[in-house]
This record gives C-alpha cells, structure tokens and sequence, in this order.
C-alpha cells in the first residue's frame, strides 16, 4: 500500500506547548477544548437512523411494567453510596441489595418459563455474586420496596457479571493505526480507538485520536497539551520520545452517588505523520491491517461486533444488552454510574476484552463494519461498551477511517 494513504498533510500539527487552557466545567462539562488551528473543509456527519429506530423499537418492546421496575432499580442504585468504604465495594457492601450492580433488557434466557408473549424482552438484572432469580426478585421486593418486581409475570435474566471495572493498563509502531497501546504519559496503557476529526472550526483542522477519558485524560486528572504516547507507559512508552499526540479534549467522569454518566471518551491532537486510518490485527505472528466505517450505527441486540485491542487482539462478539443502568468501579476509592450503555459477551471460549482493551472502537461483524461503540469496562467475561452516537455527539468528531 503507497505511503500516502498515510499522510494527511492537510491537517495542523500540535504545537509544542505545555500551556493549558482555563475552563468552567460548570458552564460546559462536555466540551473541553485546547488550540486554536484554521479553517478546513468538515467531514460529512454520517448517522445510521434507520439503526436508531430499529433500536428504540427494541427498547418500546419491553412492556410498561418491567419499564417502570428499570426505572426503580436505576434510580436506588444512582443514590447508592460507597463513601463509608472509601468509595470501594468491599464483601460487606455486596450482601442484598448491593449486590445489584446494574439493569436493563434482553433475550428471554430459558423460553420454557416465558410468561409474556413470544418476542417480548426480559428484565437483565446483573449481579456481583453468585445468586438466583427468585432471590433477585425477593431483594427487588424486600430490601428494594419494589413489590411489582415479585410478580411471576415478571420474567428476568440473573446475570453474574462480578463487579464491572474500567479497564486500563504491546509494542510500538509507525505509523500508529487502531487497536494498539497508547495512553496519557502517567497511565497504564490502554488502546487507541481511531481517528477522528472536529465537527466545527477551528477543530476541524486537527487530526485526533479516539479513546477513553481514562486512556488518554488520566480520569479527568490530566492537563490540556499533556503527551499522549505509543505505546502506553505499561508497555515501555516514554515521553517525549514515544509522543503521537497531546490531550485535546474530554468528557470530564462525574464520579460518586446521583452523578450519571453516557461516555467516558477523549481526542488527542495528532501529529499526521505518526498516524493511520487503518485497524491493526495479527494473523499468525505477522501484522495485517483493514479499514472500518466511518459510519456510527445503533447497536441491536444479538448484532454480531468485533474489536481490535491492544490486550486481547481481534475478537469476535455479540451484544446482549443495550439498555444497562449501573455502577463501574475506577479503582482508588472511586466508582461512577452510567446509563444507556452496550453489554457484550464473547462467541467461543476466549473473552472479548480485558485489561487494557479499553478505548477500542466496536463495529458490526460484516462487509461494513459500521461502528456501534467504544469499549470502556467490563467485568464477569462481560464487555461494557458507550454508544459511539454519543461519544461523537459529547466530543464534537466525525469518525476518520
């Protein structure tokens, strides 16, 4: 493949610049910028909205009731609070209700006890120990006062999901495509999702590399113009010498009890020539590369995803849940709720992600490979996953792929 395929000298470089920027996390939480660049022709916003109604039909098919017992759950495990443990789920805090670690819909998993129609979904209750349904449903009544919860109509799938955790902890490359460690210069190593560029100008000059807020941003502890390096500091990057970009901008993590979040997502501004549009995987020792889609598209349950990590490689799953409520655990006495997330579970026997996968970009196993997600977390040989229309829509990016 020639060279220039590579090259995108229409964009700005970073400037070598340790300033940062004064910003109000007050006014605008969800857009943090850095630089200023000039003005540049910006890439067409591509959308699946047929996706998008196909998922919200999925979700009207879950019946009223079971709607209104998600919506209870939600709202009790948002004001749970760990504050009298440090912030950490200890064995103490795990017993009852707090066992509970999330909700949201799917599949029916034993038909044979079906009690609505055929088609309808069933209540995704996911649990950090080992428990059954009908204990589920006794703490949903007893300790949770949610006496609609113990009807038999109620038909839920107990998944033992452990406690969900962020992901964050092999080798360098040039020019640095997706799917391979990096991270802010004081992490671990996570792994570098694609590129991307600014929706609005001046932004829409800057190349950008996509990943998690915890992957390049340090869980919001990190400052405007810090090294973004490949590979991760885990993995032997070092700074300035392994630098492909510097922080640009993030979604700050509203961590602790009656915060929500929707993304854990962050851009850092390139430089050109130390980076490319194409994905990484490895096929018998020896390194390939293929392209996604620029397009974003809805997740579905049972869609058949894939993702190339920098821990686990190019693996194949299928998405369970689309619609998960709850709590993911950042390490260091610190823990944030997120709503309207993609659970997925690994086909076969090897999982779908682990440690240090975090910040990798998931697409639809097809000719396609329209993109769904941006993996973040996981726990329980689960994958947990933000939808990528909101990580576009939180950042400002259009996908460059």
């Amino acid at each position: 493949m020639n060279n220039d395929d590579f090259e995108f000298s229409e964009f700005e470089e970073p400037e070598q610049s340790n300033e940062v920027d004064q910003y109000d996390e007050q006014e605008n939480p969800a857009l943090l910028n850095a630089t200023d660049g000039e003005d540049f022709d910006n890439p067409a916003d591509n959308l699946d909205e047929d996706a998008e109604l196909i998922e919200a039909s999925q979700i009207v098919a879950a019946s009223s009731e079971l709607l209104d017992i998600a919506d209870e759950i939600e709202s009790q495990l948002l004001q749970r609070s760990y504050e009298e443990t440090g912030g950490i789920q200890t064995e103490s805090s795990l017993e009852g209700a707090g066992n509970i670690q999330g909700v949201g819909f799917g599949l029916p998993e034993d038909v044979s006890s079906l009690s609505g129609e055929p088609g309808s979904l069933s209540l995704n209750v996911y649990v950090a120990e080992p428990t059954t349904v009908d204990q589920v449903k006794a703490v949903l009544v007893d300790s949770m006062s949610i006496s609609s919860a113990g009807s038999d109509s109620v038909p839920i799938n107990v998944i033992e999901s452990g406690m969900f955790e962020a992901y964050s902890h092999r080798f360098k490359i040039r020019l640095a495509p997706g799917g391979v460690s990096v991270g802010h210069h004081r992490i671990t190593a996570g792994t570098l999702g694609c590129l991307a560029t600014g929706r609005q100008s001046p932004r829409n000059r800057r190349l950008l590399v996509l990943s998690n807020n915890h992957v390049l941003a340090n869980s919001n502890n990190a400052r405007f113009g810090d090294s973004i390096i490949q590979p991760g500091r885990a993995d032997g990057g070092q700074t300035p010498r392994d630098r492909i970009a510097i922080l640009e901008r993030y979604v700050p993590i509203r961590f602790g009890a009656g915060r929500v979040n929707y993304v854990d997502a962050a851009t850092g501004w390139a430089w050109p020539k130390r980076v490319r549009k194409e994905m990484l995987y490895l096929n018998k020792g020896k390194r390939r590369f293929f392209r996604i889609s620029r397009q974003v598209a809805a997740a579905r349950r049972s869609m058949i995803v894939g993702k190339s990590g920098r821990t686990t490689q190019l693996t194949i799953g299928r998405v369970t849940d689309i619609n998960y409520r709850g709590w993911v655990n950042y390490g260091q006495g610190r823990s944030a709720f997120f709503r309207d997330q993609i659970v997925i579970r690994g086909l076969g026997s090897k999982p779908f992600s682990q440690g240090g996968d975090s910040g990798s970009v998931i697409w639809q196993w097809n000719n396609r490979r329209n993109v769904v997600g941006l993996l973040f977390a996981g726990g329980g040989g689960l994958t947990i996953a933000n939808k990528m229309s909101r990580v576009v829509s939180a950042l400002d990016i259009n996908l460059v792929t």
